[in-house]
């Protein structure tokens, strides 16, 4: 299934896509999938992030080819950082960072979309606990990042973490090519077979330390070939299976 989220008229609203229309749900489907008989086309739609987050859980250096361009071995154990909600971002929504970050990077992700509450979970079990994939663009102020010597105000800036355009279900997520396009041109190219750490472990390392909540995602980390992004840049973040996250950068 291919779940999303948009703007209704009375507010956002949950909905499962099939072909070019979008059947509405009752509820959240981290609740159970409740049709309430609504449909309507999907060019119609407003699509939102479609997941209700408490936290972003982001893994950094999770490709041994980005650890080394970043100017480090690949850690030993999944790097955590947090990204606030502030940061959430729609599909085609705008990026807009402040007057006085100079350099403004994309990092195209695997987003995992958490269905019920997990907290420390065993890496068998990791599938029970999870709604779905999504494609996630971890936005970094990187001059930012290396000023701080730490990462929370070069990733958590408003609008920072575009989500989208819906969570699918029942694929495979350990062999999904993850692409980065800048006006059209491809500029980063991975799969999740290259992760160092993969999903379920990660689940299990991060459940250890916190509960995830219904809703909240775990950012897998980037391939190699992150690079920066100038105003009028229509970014992309391709996922196979999953689609295409648009967004445009002012």
């Amino acid at each position: 299934m291919k779940y999303v989220r948009f703007q209704g008229q009375h507010g956002p609203q949950w909905g499962v896509v099939e072909g070019e229309q979008v059947k509405t749900l009752a509820q959240a489907p981290y609740e159970g999938v409740e049709y309430d008989g609504g449909s309507l086309p999907l060019s119609e739609c407003q699509l939102l992030a479609p997941c209700t987050p408490t936290k972003v859980v982001c893994i950094g250096k999770n490709y041994a080819e980005h650890a080394r361009e970043m100017g480090a071995e690949p850690p030993g154990f999944p790097v955590l950082f947090m990204k606030g909600l502030n940061a959430l971002n729609h599909p085609e929504g705008e990026i807009s960072p402040p007057a006085f970050v100079q350099r403004l990077d994309y990092e195209g992700e695997l987003g995992v979309v958490i269905r019920r509450r997990a907290t420390k979970i065993s890496a068998a079990d990791w599938q029970e606990y999870v709604l779905g994939y999504t494609c996630l663009n971890d936005v970094t102020a990187r001059d930012v990042q290396k000023h701080d010597g730490q990462w929370t105000r070069g990733k958590s800036m408003d609008g920072f973490c575009p989500v989208g355009p819906w969570v699918v279900d029942g694929i495979d997520p350990t062999e999904l090519d993850v692409t980065t396009r800048i006006n059209g041109e491809v500029v980063q190219q991975g799969n999740t077979r290259d992760f160092i750490t993969p999903i379920p472990e990660l689940v299990e390392f991060v459940t250890a330390s916190m509960t995830l909540e219904p809703g909240d995602v775990v950012a897998t980390g980037t391939p190699a070939g992150i690079g920066p992004m100038q105003t009028g840049d229509v970014v992309e973040v391709e996922i196979s299976h999953i689609g295409v996250l648009r967004n445009y950068v002012k």
